[in-house]
């Protein structure tokens, strides 16, 4: 048996909007430390020079018209081709150097996803605003505990990906939850995940967030509860049934002792609210056991399709 020596193709991908004066920087930063890479930037209908900039520090620009971090990604996820993808944002927050260390990790230890949890270079800056941490620390946790605790840092924008997630993964969000949906998607799927540290810095001068921390925190809060209903219905329409239940008996228990106390039902509504409670109970657990049933069946075919794509290490032996 033969091994080949050919390096993996390794492409840096960054969505970008109104991105202007930060990409060239971003570029030319993970040229530098990946210099075997191809840097691709896909311009989510940005109305400054974001294209011109890219272009001019030598990445491959793709344009993507509808509006949305997601709709940019899935752009990229289906228009670049290489072993590993390395995502990152354009706003040069991100620290170009870790880049290195997070490919070696996912090559070596074989990881479908490798996530940056990001470190704040100044206590005193804003880089990370107590808004956005707080926010970050509790949909972190909410996709611990539904999902599982393999993943640090959900809402990080830095990740490096496998040939192999990228091409079996149907994204289904539309803006920033996008890096919610990729964690989730890799725990229910129980893909390979590693963790590298990273700083974290402020936006530069003339560089403004696009992030809404209230609208885009509800969106990633809704996602991960579609999510749940999508991956997990047995659970959430158990619960439903569960709460349904306890209602049920609150309601029906005291019409119950009375009547063997008095052989009198005198509180008819209450008796028909109880049992229209209870059916709803039951039809909640028959919804949440055919759904799972479903959902078993997606996750199977997602893992038909990921399992026939094959791995770097496959495709070096020959």
């Amino acid at each position: 048996m033969k091994e080949n020596k050919e390096k993996p193709k390794i492409a840096v991908i960054i969505p970008c909007y109104n991105e202007e004066a930060t990409i060239g920087k971003v570029v030319n930063d993970f040229k530098s430390v990946l210099p075997d890479s191809i840097v691709y930037v896909c311009d989510n209908n940005s109305s400054d020079k974001t294209a011109e900039r890219a272009k001019e520090s030598g990445a491959i620009v793709i344009h993507e018209k509808r509006q949305g971090k997601a709709h940019a990604v899935r752009r990229l996820f289906r228009e670049v081709e290489a072993d590993y993808y390395i995502m990152v944002d354009g706003d040069d927050t991100y620290d170009a150097s870790v880049a290195p260390d997070m490919l070696r990790l996912a090559i070596d230890g074989i990881y479908d996803l490798v996530n940056c949890v990001r470190n704040e270079v100044d206590e005193d800056s804003n880089a990370y605003r107590p808004g956005h941490k707080f926010g970050n620390r509790l949909l972190t946790g909410m996709v611990k505990i539904i999902f599982g605790s393999l993943v640090e840092d959900v809402l990080s924008g830095y990740k490096v990906l496998s040939r192999r997630f990228v091409k079996s993964f149907p994204i289904l969000s539309d803006g920033f939850d996008i890096e919610a949906e990729i964690a989730i998607n890799a725990l229910e799927l129980k893909l390979p995940i590693g963790h590298v540290k990273g700083n974290y810095k402020s936006r530069p001068p003339g560089s403004n967030s696009k992030l809404r921390t209230f609208k885009d925190g509800f969106r990633i809060l809704l996602l991960i509860l579609s999510m749940l209903k999508h991956e997990r219905p047995l659970e959430l329409f158990g619960f439903i049934s569960i709460v349904f239940f306890i209602i049920s008996l609150a309601l029906g228990v005291p019409v119950i002792l009375e009547y063997i106390h008095t052989g009198l039902v005198r509180r008819f509504p209450t008796a028909f609210l109880s049992m229209g409670i209870m059916l709803l109970s039951f039809f909640s657990m028959s919804t949440g056991i055919i759904l799972d049933t479903v959902a078993r069946g997606r996750k199977e075919m997602r893992m038909l399709v990921y399992l026939q794509i094959g791995t770097l290490r496959n495709e070096t032996q020959h």
